[in-house]
């Protein structure tokens, strides 16, 4: 995953801890030994990621796939 998985949509949500926008930036991800970089919503104050239902269910599962087939 290298792409921005981030939609304008996503950025108007407010973190429920820090009460403040989310922001689009680049986070690493990691599965069954493998790092990733994809840009996705952050809250800019404690760092939590918010990622979707589309790109859960979409490129995360099938990356994940990917994976567990080698």
């Amino acid at each position: 995953m290298t792409n921005a998985h981030v939609q304008p949509e996503d950025l108007k949500w407010k973190c429920f801890q820090c009460s403040v926008n989310l922001i689009s930036k680049t986070v690493s991800l990691e599965y069954m030994n493998n790092r990733f970089s994809t840009e996705l919503p952050v809250c800019p104050d404690c760092g939590f990621v918010m990622i979707s239902e589309e790109v859960a269910l979409g490129k995360m599962a099938e990356v994940e796939q990917i994976l567990e087939d080698k």
